[in-house]
């Protein structure tokens, strides 16, 4: 948790860094993200908006959109950042560029 770096990563750290990357600061936590970026529907989503992770009206996790209802994110100490399936139906969406 808290990595915001390529040697280690939490889900923040990694959208962060991403867009840095592209010229774009983006706030050090999901829920602060989830509130800078503009609020978008799922079709609208393109690849690159952010995909936000709720429960209980809170954001847990945030991932890079990458289409076709798939999430490139940083999913939990231990693993590597890739690919995945949106698991949830609870998410919402935002863009930030």
């Amino acid at each position: 948790y808290g990595g915001s770096t390529p040697r280690g990563f939490d889900c923040s750290g990694f959208t962060s860094y991403v867009y840095r990357k592209v010229g774009v600061k983006l706030p050090r936590r999901a829920s602060l993200q989830a509130r800078y970026a503009k609020k978008i529907s799922r079709s609208k989503a393109k690849r690159g908006d952010l995909v936000f992770f709720r429960s209980g009206g809170r954001v847990y996790h945030v991932g890079i959109y990458a289409g076709k209802n798939k999430v490139l994110h940083a999913p939990r100490p231990g693993r590597r950042v890739g690919v995945e399936r949106i698991w949830t139906r609870n998410v919402t969406f935002g863009r930030v560029l």
